[in-house]
């Protein structure tokens, strides 16, 4: 699938990464020379099953980690140089699965407070973006609490707040529904497309479920260290087979439409959403 994208955030060029192997053993490529580019602005999903490397991908772009070989481009900053390493970080903030790594402090508008402070603004500035990004997540009402007597989901949104109020150009997010309930689930999520939607922040969303990479821009298919598919979800989800053949699914709908074209139907593979999925169910039957 062909992509035309211009005006990057985020540039790789044959990214190359392996794990340090044990004795006796040899290394283990788990980036193999990976050709990327993310556009400002967009909302990108990377799918992939464990051990693909999408979140080793993931760390290299707020430079966590360091090429082995090729190079990341954040802007024009390349992630090798240590003098910038501070401006890569304030352009592309990192959401993690679990919010306990990310919490520091015992009051939750003073963990938002940590990163900005840090940063050296002055204490008017920390205030208007403690409680900006606060209102963003839905939690300005629990600024006082406590964050460790709070639900995995509020954790979640908390450290998302904490990102936040660094006000990046860019915010990665590492599987950060996997230790939640649906219901926490689907709130990260909304607050995932706010952010594209009404701060245009460039999202990239690495994830092992379907659903949730719906509404993304675009989406990337890892698998073994490489990409294997790049384009649209509707596109991407209509390939079934080749998805399963790498050992993910499609979301629940792109399945439904699939089975009944087993069982003689010709119905189009690219309604996502369960209104969609209906509708061509409906205008089938009909």
């Amino acid at each position: 699938m062909e992509t035309n994208y211009t005006d990057n955030i985020i540039k790789t060029e044959s990214l190359t990464y392996a794990y340090r192997p044990a004795e006796g053993e040899l290394p283990k490529i788990v980036l193999n020379g990976i050709d990327l580019e993310i556009e400002k602005g967009t909302f990108v999903a990377v799918l992939g099953h464990n051990g693909s490397g999408k979140t080793t991908l993931a760390k290299h772009f707020n430079a966590i980690l360091l090429p082995m070989g090729g190079r990341v481009l954040v802007g024009d900053m390349d992630t090798h140089d240590e003098s910038l390493l501070l401006d890569i970080r304030r352009c592309v903030g990192m959401v993690f699965q679990n919010p306990d790594n990310q919490i520091v402090a015992n009051v939750v508008e003073e963990d938002v407070a940590f990163a900005p402070e840090n940063l050296g603004f002055p204490s008017g500035e920390i205030r208007r973006r403690v409680d900006e990004a606060l209102k963003t997540v839905g939690m300005y009402e629990y600024r006082e609490h406590a964050p460790h007597l709070l639900s995995g989901g509020q954790k979640q949104r908390i450290a998302i707040a904490g990102v936040l109020a660094m006000e990046p150009e860019c915010i990665v997010f590492d599987e950060p529904t996997a230790m939640l309930d649906p219901k926490g689930r689907e709130s990260i999520i909304g607050i995932i497309r706010r952010l594209r939607d009404s701060r245009n922040v460039t999202v990239v969303l690495i994830t092992h479920h379907m659903d949730e990479a719906i509404d993304a821009d675009r989406l990337i298919v890892m698998s073994d260290g490489s990409v294997i598919m790049d384009g649209k979800p509707r596109e991407v989800f209509k390939d079934v087979e080749g998805l399963r053949a790498t050992g993910l699914d499609v979301p629940e709908t792109v399945s439904l439409l699939y089975e009944l074209n087993q069982c003689g139907y010709e119905l189009k593979l690219d309604a996502l959403s369960v209104e969609e999925c209906a509708q061509e169910i409906y205008s089938a039957l009909k």
